[in-house]
């Protein structure tokens, strides 16, 4: 089955939420992008590419970028009407026209399109709502996560970023833990219940990414604040052994696997300097 073309910084584990959910369904997805400083030197469309000449004269229309980039972006009208937030990752359906936008919304998606004996989405109404309500949790996490990711690019958080980021990381992972508890993880359960669904995926992208926060220590250091991830593993022991093996799977491993090295190579860096 095909499913979405997807534009976006890369890598970016809010996207593979995407990808993940197309192994486990069918569902073919296509990327395209660059690292997140090159996206002002590409055209924001369903045809997304490169700039040309032609597009920094007039083909598209430059506007301020924000949250997260920064100078000028060059996104056509076509992209705009399909995507009114003008916000990455940008999903288009076949013909471009329709827009999927925030990456649980693409990941539903594309669970949408696939296999419907798979369960991504629950088998009923009741557990594809339990499973929303997971992924509408992760979006208040998220929000407060991303500033304090996109800080460190400044320097590092305040107290009062660090302050905020801490409680939602604690009341976010608080609800998983308690849930897996529920669903006795122990025993082969999962974040909605018994089977894998979408709520594992996103809760797995979503630490992923908060994960990066561990190349950022002497930038903490240097502010007077603590890891928010130092001791999470003990304090969240289910969420942390879930999180672990999910890692291993072979659905998620090849988006999760090199983000996890490279990773490990940034902290190393850093520790060296």
């Amino acid at each position: 089955m095909t499913g979405p073309r997807i534009f976006s910084y890369l890598p970016n584990p809010r996207v593979w939420k995407a990808t993940i959910a197309g192994r486990l369904c069918g569902v073919e997805v296509e990327l395209r992008g660059g690292k997140p400083g090159e996206l002002a030197d590409w055209l924001w469309d369903y045809d997304a590419r490169p700039l040309t000449a032609a597009d920094r004269a007039g083909g598209a229309a430059a506007v301020t970028a924000r949250a997260g980039f920064k100078g000028r972006l060059f996104k056509t009208g076509a992209f705009l009407a399909a995507h009114p937030f003008g916000t990455v990752p940008a999903a288009f359906g076949p013909d471009g026209r329709v827009g999927v936008f925030e990456s649980n919304s693409i990941m539903r998606a594309v669970a949408r399109l696939g296999a419907a004996d798979t369960g991504l989405y629950g088998d009923d109404a009741w557990t594809a709502s339990r499973i929303d309500g997971f992924l509408d949790a992760s979006l208040v996490f998220a929000r407060d996560s991303q500033i304090y990711l996109l800080s460190f690019r400044d320097g590092g958080p305040d107290a009062a970023v660090h302050a905020a980021a801490r409680r939602a990381f604690e009341t976010w992972m608080t609800g998983i833990e308690r849930a897996l508890v529920a669903a006795g993880a122990a025993a082969g359960g999962h974040v909605a219940g018994p089977a894998l669904t979408l709520a594992d995926i996103c809760f797995v992208c979503e630490y992923a990414l908060f994960s990066r926060e561990r190349a950022h220590g002497a930038a903490l250091a240097r502010r007077g604040l603590e890891p928010i991830l130092a001791g999470a593993a003990a304090a969240y022991p289910r969420a942390a052994a879930h999180y672990e093996t999910l890692c291993a799977h072979k659905a998620f491993a090849p988006d999760i696997g090199p983000w996890r090295a490279r990773l490990e190579r940034e902290i190393a860096r850093s520790r060296a300097a």
